[in-house]
């Protein structure tokens, strides 16, 4: 999957509300619960890489809850700096734009951090962040920064 560009001054403003969903920064007292529904959902690697946007002041992750469950996660700041990613909202919630909150929630956090563009590292689905922020996929990207990975 290849790297995608964004252009940060460009952002389009944080989408409405849902009446039953929070998007919001996490807190570093439910890093426990976040990375249970990653791993369960996703995969260790990616709770692992999240991880690290626990330990940084402010936290670098925000999450979407609903009935006080974890239904989505994003995280910027992890692997590299300027980097977003990874990200992702539980199959039974996708489709309802709670994607697009988190992924811009964590764009614009970028943005006041003082970034004018941000790297989305091996995006996928591409149409996805071309769509919600005009991410552009960076010539020659692939494969990107996640290589020679260890086995598990």
């Amino acid at each position: 999957m290849p790297d995608m560009l964004v252009n940060l001054q460009l952002l389009p403003p944080l989408p409405a509300a849902q009446p039953e969903v929070t998007v919001r920064r996490a807190n570093a007292y439910e890093i426990t619960p976040v990375l249970d529904f990653i791993r369960s959902n996703f995969s260790v690697a990616w709770a692992d890489e999240v991880s690290v946007g626990f330990a940084r002041l402010p936290i670098s992750v925000y999450i979407a809850t609903s009935d006080g469950q974890v239904i989505g996660f994003c995280a910027h700041e992890c692997t590299r700096r300027g980097f977003l990613g990874p990200m992702g909202v539980a199959e039974s919630h996708r489709k309802q734009r709670i994607g697009a909150g988190l992924l811009l929630a964590s764009l614009h956090d970028l943005k006041a951090m003082g970034y004018a563009y941000a790297i989305i590292g091996g995006a996928g689905p591409t149409e996805f962040y071309a769509k919600e922020c005009a991410a552009t996929v960076i010539p020659n990207s692939v494969p990107g920064i996640y290589t020679d990975r260890l086995k598990r």
